[in-house]
């Protein structure tokens, strides 16, 4: 009797894994995240024209946001390019030169006629000089940036703006506003250091110290997201003179400890 052989089972081979394509796709996550960062900007600009100012305000808030974003990411994934570099500015020029401006204009620059494109397009040009300059650096100090960034820079009309949405109908309505625009465009150009969180390391014994306070602005940001963004914007404005005149003040010091001053 012949007694027949169990059959043997057979394993499935597994599929080997692309990981070519996954390094692609890698590789494109921190464009993807530019690319949101510039529909953010064309989205401001829409609702701007359109007059709905209170949608078109938080836009540019979101596109900062992203702007956070796509840098981290490029830097944790190692997929850091020129590529990357130039699309990252000319995203960065629609979202925080073009669509401030056009969102300024809109909600108080138009009685001022010919005035307020001027100050409009300042703010544009500033943005560009900002970002130009920006790009060129390379031996500068990390934690801080020489000029206001222009992220910082939209997120004061863009906050103010967001905050105070009526538009201006009169001339005399109209002329304050100016420093709303005029302001941050000097600072873009200017060589007054503002602090960089981009040097601030989460990944350290201490990180919860840091998720902590993300926790809390978050939460402020939540509650009453018109006051604080509004406060945050003009804060980090206030900084940098804050911190010209330590820096100031400082070398005043030295220089009247100096041995034979």
């Amino acid at each position: 009797m012949k007694h027949s052989q169990p059959h043997a089972r057979i394993h499935p081979v597994p599929r080997p894994v692309d990981r070519r394509g996954l390094r692609r796709g890698v590789a494109l996550l921190p464009s993807l995240f530019t690319i949101a960062n510039l529909f953010c900007g064309w989205a401001c600009v829409i609702h701007a024209m359109r007059g709905d100012l209170t949608t078109a305000a938080p836009f540019i808030g979101v596109a900062i946001v992203l702007d956070m974003l796509d840098g981290r990411i490029a830097r944790m994934t190692g997929t850091t390019s020129d590529f990357g570099v130039q699309l990252d500015s000319l995203a960065d020029l629609i979202s925080f030169g073009m669509a401030p401006a056009i969102l300024a204009f809109q909600w108080a620059l138009v009685p001022l006629g010919r005035l307020g494109w001027a100050a409009g397009f300042l703010f544009v040009t500033a943005a560009a000089l900002r970002l130009a300059r920006f790009n060129i650096q390379t031996h500068s100090d990390k934690r801080y940036f020489v000029g206001m960034p222009s992220p910082a820079a939209a997120a004061v009309p863009a906050a103010t703006v967001f905050y105070f949405p009526d538009v201006m109908q009169t001339y005399q309505q109209a002329l304050p506003a100016l420093a709303v625009v005029l302001v941050p465009a000097l600072l873009m150009v200017s060589t007054i250091r503002f602090r960089s969180f981009k040097s601030l390391d989460m990944g350290t014994r201490r990180s919860y110290r840091g998720l902590i306070a993300l926790a809390a602005v978050f939460a402020a940001i939540v509650s009453r997201p018109h006051e604080v963004l509004l406060v945050m914007a003009y804060t980090y404005l206030a900084s940098g003179f804050v911190g010209l005149a330590l820096s100031k003040l400082r070398a005043h010091r030295t220089a009247g400890t100096t041995p034979g001053a």
